[in-house]
């Protein structure tokens, strides 16, 4: 148990709802806001909050558009954010490995 190290964790991706987020778009590459607050059963100003703290990280891109005369926001994966993203999963199995499971 000597190696464990909690600290090893990205506080900016652990929340549950940033975690989600992040899971979702390592996969999707890019999703736009009703269907992450679909896909992750959250709140619109629940949503906003976290995926600014993601924007400020690094982690991901905003962009505002219209689409016709309706408001479109598109939330993109960056590339810190992909490996932010592998290295919070890492970090997450080296905690599993030590301790014991």
């Amino acid at each position: 148990m000597d190696d464990f190290n909690i600290d090893s964790l990205d506080d900016v991706i652990h929340g549950r709802l940033r975690l989600g987020v992040m899971a979702y778009l390592s996969t999707a590459g890019s999703a736009d806001f009703p269907l992450l607050k679909t896909k992750l059963q959250a709140t619109d100003g629940n949503l906003s909050v976290q995926l600014r703290k993601l924007e400020e990280a690094g982690y991901v891109t905003i962009g505002k558009a219209f689409v016709g005369k309706k408001p479109q926001t598109t939330v993109t994966l960056t590339a810190q954010g992909r490996k932010a993203y592998i290295a919070y999963l890492d970090a997450m199995k080296k905690l599993i490995a030590d301790s014991g499971l």
